[in-house]
């Protein structure tokens, strides 16, 4: 009786800290001490990277399904996206130094931002950006610093990541980023309210190559319809792990289309998808 009621004591105290655990896991640091290279890193938000990137918090990642598309011999993949951060709380928060930090020349980074830049939150409250691609500002006082703060445009801040990325000799792709879990008329509603044309142009002002991933992903999920896509989203906007799959072959069809070099390093069962 008193070894059941230890083990009983032993399980609640378990249960109770598990809460506590996977909020230390979901937010982990997840850059590498010592960077391998070359090296691809993965920038974005949750539908990136969840938690701690492997679909053991909350849903999963496109990013995680990716990593091993490539062959490990030819290229180190990064997965270094945040859950709820946006193109501009990603780099005021010092995520992005970190990655400039690693970063060598021929090294490569896939960006993916969008789902967070319409409105902050009260967990991130510094992350609204100006919709559209424009040079426009905005001055503001910060939520976190409460000091006078100019912000600028999604399109803008994407063209600083690549103007960062390509002055130290990396290269840089700009995916779409992929549709909501949101139909009309028998179909996937496709354009991110604007975010996945503004990548567009963002890639092509800055030089970087573009994955369309928004418009990819988009004509699978109508493929399978509205009801064979229910078991991908694990809400309105994220994905679970069959999801992301989905996903994550729709970046490296991307990649494969682009015809450039790290289409090479992509492993052959996955280029022949």
């Amino acid at each position: 009786m008193r070894k059941s009621l230890k083990w009983v004591v032993t399980m609640c105290a378990a249960v109770a800290m598990l809460p506590l655990v996977m909020r230390a896991q979901a937010t982990a640091d997840p850059f590498p001490a010592n960077t391998q290279h070359p090296a691809l890193f993965l920038v974005g938000d949750s539908i990136v990277r969840t938690g701690m990137g492997d679909g053991s918090v909350g849903p999963w990642g496109w990013g995680a399904e990716l990593i091993p598309m490539f062959d490990a011999t030819k290229m180190h993949v990064y997965n270094v996206a945040l859950g709820g951060r946006s193109s501009r709380g990603y780099r005021e928060e010092g995520a992005w130094q970190k990655v400039m930090d690693r970063l060598q020349k021929g090294d490569w980074v896939i960006l993916q931002f969008g789902h967070n830049d319409a409105k902050n939150s009260e967990n991130y409250p510094d992350r609204l950006t100006i919709a559209g691609n424009a040079d426009a500002t905005q001055e503001i006082e910060s939520p976190v610093t409460h000091k006078p703060e100019t912000i600028h445009s999604y399109g803008w801040y994407m063209r600083q990541y690549v103007a960062d990325a390509k002055a130290k000799g990396a290269n840089v792709i700009i995916c779409s980023p992929p549709p909501r879990n949101l139909w009309a008329d028998g179909k996937i509603v496709r354009g991110l309210d604007g975010y996945a044309g503004w990548a567009k142009e963002a890639a092509q002002q800055s030089g970087a190559y573009f994955i369309d991933l928004n418009t990819i992903s988009a004509d699978k999920y109508d493929a399978l319809g509205q009801d064979g896509s229910k078991p991908l989203f694990n809400d309105f906007q994220h994905s679970r792990k069959a999801g992301a799959k989905l996903n994550a072959e729709s970046v490296a069809t991307g990649i494969r289309q682009l015809n450039v070099p790290l289409a090479k390093d992509l492993l052959p069962q996955t280029a022949a998808k």
